[in-house]
This record gives structure tokens, sequence and C-alpha cells, in this order.
């Protein structure tokens, strides 16, 4: 092999293409791994609103492996010769798994408050606005939680700082919101049109979706908010 050929081995497009689907499958993987005895446990339960809290509980883990997922694929590499997304995961797992889940479990017990309540809304008395209210307030509290996600998995700010920032990202960055509410509406499409396990074998691809969706975000958390 000439000294050219060997410059150019692991860097081109078909190389670049197996180094992507390389590292998609590995990081995959290690999610389900994290968090498979919590989803083992949720596919398991019955479709009752008395196990809403129980169904928190098994997704605790969820947090950290999404946030150690989106380092691991915002750090993979291009290059053929160069990937090492196993270890990029366990690397994001160490240095985001408090972080993340100081943010993820506040936001998993008020989903879970507003998914309780919506389930028992005619027991409350309340007018069914209040109902629609509180389904914007979910939707909302998603939104805030995938720009969350990405702020915890690359930087390393306070947790009230990264729920100001996302906060302020909603409106600031309103394509990278419209990006996170697509990927939220195509995990419910395919969790209520097929079945509630490919949104979480389809993680890894989503959460790349994701961090695309919110270069805006990064940059600009990058350029105006660290040193």
């Amino acid at each position: 092999m000439s000294a050219a050929r060997s410059a150019d081995f692991g860097t081109g497009v078909l190389s670049r293409v197996v180094a992507l689907i390389h590292t998609l499958l590995t990081v995959e993987a290690l999610l389900l791994l994290t968090c498979a005895p919590g989803l083992a446990v949720l596919f398991l339960l019955a479709p009752d609103p008395a196990n809403l809290p129980l169904a928190a509980l098994c997704l605790l883990p969820l947090g950290p492996a999404l946030s150690a997922a989106a380092y691991a694929l915002h750090h993979r590499s291009a290059d053929l010769t160069e990937l090492h997304p196993a270890h990029a995961y366990v690397r994001g797992w160490r240095l985001n798994a408090r972080p993340a889940l100081r943010l993820w479990a506040p936001l998993l017990a008020w989903l879970t408050v507003i998914a309780f309540t919506l389930t028992h809304f005619t027991a409350t008395g309340l007018p069914r606005w209040w109902a629609v209210l509180l389904a914007l307030v979910g939707a909302g509290s998603l939104l805030w939680g995938a720009h969350a996600l990405v702020l915890t998995s690359l930087f390393t700010f306070r947790a009230r700082d990264t729920a100001r920032l996302a906060a302020y990202f909603l409106l600031r960055h309103g394509r990278a919101t419209l990006g996170a509410a697509s990927l939220l509406l195509l995990a419910a499409a395919l969790t209520a049109l097929l079945t509630e396990a490919l949104p979480a074998l389809l993680a890894a691809p989503l959460l790349l979706s994701l961090l695309h969706s919110s270069r805006p975000v990064i940059t600009e958390a990058r350029e105006e908010f660290t040193a």
C-alpha cells in the first residue's frame, strides 16, 4: 500500500459511513445495557395509571444513560482507525451521571405528576381547559429537558445554570426547539403506532439528530457562556 493510500485509509466516504454505523450500534448497545433492569421492569408493567410512580423509578437510569450517549456521539470520530465509542460512553457516564440525574429526577417527578393528574382528571372537577394547559406544560417541560440534556452532556455548568440556559434557549433558538419537538413527536408516534420498545431501540440515531438540530445552542453556549 502506497504512502498516499495509507494516509487516506479510514478517512474516505465509506470509512466514515462504517465508522458512524459502528459508533451508533455501540452506543445503542451500551445505552440499553445501562438501562436494562429498569426497562425490563417497565415493559412488564401493566398500562395502569397506578403504575406511573413505579414507571418513573424504572426510568431514573435513563437520564444519565442518555447523557453518556450524547457525549459519546458528540465526540465520535469519523476516522475508522480512531474509533473508541465505548470508551467515550464510559467517560461520558462518569462525567455526567450526577449532573444529569440532578435535572432528570425532578423533571421525571414533575412529568409523573402531570401524567397522573391527566389520567385522573375527571376526579379533579377542574374545567377541561386545565387539561389542555397541563398537556402544554408537559410538552414544554420535555422540550426544556431536551435542551438541558444537550447542555449537561457537553458542558460542565452548575445544575441551576443549566436549567436557566435550557429555559433561555427554548425561545432563543426556535429552530432547535422545533427540531427537538419533531423528534419527540416521532418517538411518540413510533410508540403509539408500533411498539413502546422502538424509541429505545432507536435512541442513538434520535440523539444524533438532536445533537445536529441543537448545533446553534451548542455553539452559543460554547462562545458566550464558557471561558
